[in-house]
């Protein structure tokens, strides 16, 4: 099939799907013997390294701007997996799957299976789109736009790494203060946004696309830069964490003074 056909990326993802499928099925397995479904949140990073890995390999493996966004994707996963694994580490199991399993009774296993792992694959392969689509395609055309657009995504990509990298770094070393307790982290970048790791994640994911631009079809790819959006600032990122903190009576004046999700210059 040539460029113009549509068809590698649809079989790519029923591959995809199905490797998919087999992963979250082994990691709700692992829940079950552990006892932990906050395993699905080290899962979720490692999942889009399996799916980077996957695509990249069905392309067959060549020094192209495939190998160079799976790379960059490997690094988001392992540094992500990394630090929520050492976030798990020697403590229970985390709070939201704790009250579900009170809340949920005897429909815990099916409710975990369908809505926490299950969910998370389907949306983990919307959310990858944009390096499936690099991956199916390989190649771009060779005109100032296309390399534009490769340029523009991955110093986006960068910048966001950058600050989800560096926020998450600089809120555990803030938690480890004896004197943090009872206090909101207000400087480094959590001077400037009140999610900087949330707003680095959208941000690599947008530059993805950007980059996905270069090849065919890279337009579809949208969904993916657009679900993370929709999850993290509608659904199960920053609503839960400002939730959360708004119970902190810092957080009053924190949110008068700090953007809530794009970096802006603190306000006096």
């Amino acid at each position: 099939m040539g460029a113009d056909s549509i068809q590698p990326l649809l079989q790519n993802y029923i591959l995809l799907a199905a490797v998919v499928f087999i992963y979250v099925t082994l990691c709700f397995g692992l829940a079950v013997i552990k006892k932990r479904n906050d395993i699905a949140d080290i899962a979720w990073g490692l999942g889009f390294l399996l799916v980077a890995a996957t695509s990249y390999w069905l392309g067959g493996v060549k020094l192209d701007l495939a190998l160079l966004v799976t790379i960059l994707v490997a690094i988001w996963s392992l540094r992500l997996a990394g630090h929520i694994y050492l976030r798990h580490r020697g403590r229970g199991e985390d709070a939201r799957y704790a009250i579900w399993r009170t809340e949920w009774g005897k429909w815990f296993y099916i409710r975990s299976y369908l809505q926490v792992f299950l969910l998370q694959g389907f949306l983990l392969l919307l959310v990858v789109s944009p390096v499936v689509v690099i991956n199916t395609y390989r190649y771009f055309d060779t005109n100032s736009m296309a390399a534009a657009s490769i340029a523009i995504g991955l110093i986006i990509w960068l910048v966001g790494f950058g600050f989800e990298s560096i926020g998450d770094w600089q809120l555990s070393k803030f938690i480890k203060l004896p004197s943090s307790k009872g206090h909101l982290m207000r400087s480094g970048l959590w001077r400037y946004t009140r999610h900087p790791n949330y707003f680095g994640e959208v941000s690599q994911w947008w530059g993805l696309w950007i980059v996905a631009l270069a090849v065919p079809f890279g337009w579809l790819a949208v969904v993916g830069p657009l679900t993370i959006s929709i999850l993290i600032l509608k659904v199960s990122g920053v609503p839960m964490l400002e939730k959360l903190m708004s119970k902190n009576p810092d957080f009053q004046d924190y949110k008068k003074h700090t953007s809530m999700f794009v970096p802006m210059p603190f306000k006096k």
